[in-house]
């Protein structure tokens, strides 16, 4: 597993590897029992502290988006986030995590943060009184939906109702140093779209404190656009 830093601000945050953040998306193949394992295992030899976010409440506005009514979307959501759960227990147990659960950053554990609450209501505020960042939300909302929702179906609404998953996001990818106690946490996943890269170079309103990094994760030793390689375990 390969580690490669989102911009320059990242670079310090992921050398210290004071504290990692695995982003693990629901109704993603890509997460398998295997692949957690495989994520967990790595990150808790790079890191002293390690937590897996899982934005399972969020993946609700995702589902109201496409179409599914604000009820059977909460309950798809709330099944899938006990799967995910599961299945992330699972993983942690088998690379000897005794508490998987006390690992685990989901809807529950951040509504207990006073810290990711705060932040949450910053961005919610910036989406609706800044017009850019408003648009820059709902282009990262379109890229989210392409391929998932039936084409002609991303007008603004459907737009609109996906980018509260991503404000939900935002406050992990702003401070999840602050959420958790740490100086230093890097956000690692296996993507970085354009709206994260903005995010990172300063030129969106809101702004990752000092001390917060990104990491995009790859299993090959070839450098995704746009990040720089740091660190490499095998």
């Amino acid at each position: 597993m390969t580690a490669h830093a989102l911009c320059g601000r990242c670079h310090e945050p992921l050398l210290r590897a004071e504290h990692g953040c695995l982003g693990i998306s629901p109704f993603n193949s890509h997460f398998s029992t295997e692949r957690v394992a495989g994520l967990a295992r790595w990150a808790l030899r790079r890191f002293s502290r390690v937590h897996l976010f899982v934005p399972d409440a969020a993946a609700a506005f995702t589902l109201e988006s496409l179409g599914y009514p604000p009820e059977r979307a909460a309950a798809k959501a709330r099944r899938q986030g006990r799967y995910l759960r599961n299945k992330i227990c699972r993983a942690l147990r088998e690379v000897g995590v005794a508490d998987p659960d006390s690992m685990i950053l989901d809807s529950a554990a951040l509504d207990r943060s006073a810290r990711y609450l705060a932040l949450h209501t910053e961005v919610r505020d910036t989406f609706d009184r800044d017009e850019a960042f408003e648009r820059a939300c709902l282009q990262a909302s379109r890229w989210v939906l392409a391929g998932r929702a039936r084409p002609g179906a991303q007008g603004e609404e459907q737009l609109r109702q996906a980018a509260r998953y991503l404000l939900a996001e935002l406050p992990l990818f702003l401070d999840t140093a602050g959420i958790v106690g740490a100086r230093f946490s890097v956000f690692c996943y296996h993507q970085a779209p354009a709206f994260l890269a903005r995010l990172f170079r300063g030129e969106l309103p809101c702004q990752p404190r000092h001390g917060q990094g990104f990491a995009v994760l790859s299993d090959t030793f070839a450098a995704p656009a746009a990040a720089s390689a740091v660190h490499a375990t095998a």
